[in-house]
């Protein structure tokens, strides 16, 4: 038995279909804002505020072992439904919420650890959502745009872990822009077209980043985005970064002259 902290997006959907695919027992923990899942049978909608109710539940399933996926949305604290064990629990969420959403979390593994219960990878099921090492399209980048992309991987290694970047766009060895709160779909939209065209979009993991929970995702609407206003290519972290409809992506990528390397 598997559970499943699931958020927004698309890749919560992914997950569900493989480990239904593989058979393998699960329940949702639905951590949407309007509930997402309400049409799966194994799905239980609670607020994060009642923590009690939530380890109640693993244990009833006899569950040892969590996935957290999806973009888990930071709470309103003070519209928190609390439990006596949420009462509990909250300071420690409240201090980590100043720090960010990896911050949250980070506190959310360790309350779960605390109580014997252990969160895996999200790609645990779903290896092929990832990428190898390699050039993945036809066009390749020349030797000014890789120079641009190892400033672009310098740049994310010094962010700090709860920092919410995990996207930085370069071009011509300048930074033109990071990822905010707001995600990468902002961040490219809120860059005027003659500044960002022929610029690099580089999306992987900071450094000390919790991989268990806390992949980084592109999928189409990411690629349409960046050919839309001129980018020439995404540069990925191998084995750590989900790429969702990876064929579709690829595709397009090609039709569209966009490199695609993963490193």
């Amino acid at each position: 038995m598997i559970g499943l902290f699931l958020g927004e997006k698309n890749l919560p959907n992914e997950i569900v279909k493989k480990i239904e695919r593989k058979k393998i027992k699960y329940f949702i923990i639905d951590l949407t804002k309007n509930n997402k899942f309400k049409k799966n049978k194994n799905s239980f909608f609670i607020n994060i505020g009642k923590f009690g109710e939530i380890l109640k539940l693993i244990k009833s399933k006899k569950c040892n072992k969590v996935i957290f996926a999806g973009n888990i949305i930071k709470p309103k604290l003070s519209k928190l439904k609390l439990d006596i064990r949420g009462l509990f629990y909250i300071p420690r969420i409240v201090k980590a919420s100043k720090l960010g959403d990896a911050a949250i979390l980070k506190v959310l593994i360790k309350i779960l650890s605390e109580n014997k219960i252990k969160v895996i990878k999200l790609n645990t099921f779903n290896p092929e959502l990832t990428l190898k090492k390699g050039v993945f399209t036809k066009i390749k980048p020349n030797l000014l745009e890789k120079k641009d992309i190892s400033k672009g991987i310098r740049t994310l290694k010094k962010i700090n872990s709860y920092n919410h970047t995990q996207a930085v766009i370069i071009r011509n060895n300048k930074i033109i822009s990071r990822e905010s709160r707001k995600g990468t779909k902002e961040m490219i939209k809120s860059v005027p077209k003659s500044k960002i065209k022929k610029g690099i979009l580089i999306k992987m993991p900071k450094v000390k980043q919790d991989l268990r929970v806390d992949l980084p995702t592109i999928g189409i609407d990411t690629f349409k985005d960046c050919n839309k206003v001129g980018i020439k290519g995404i540069v990925v972290k191998s084995n750590q970064n989900i790429i969702l409809n990876k064929e579709v992506c690829i595709k397009y990528a090609n039709q569209n002259k966009l490199f695609l390397i993963s490193i």
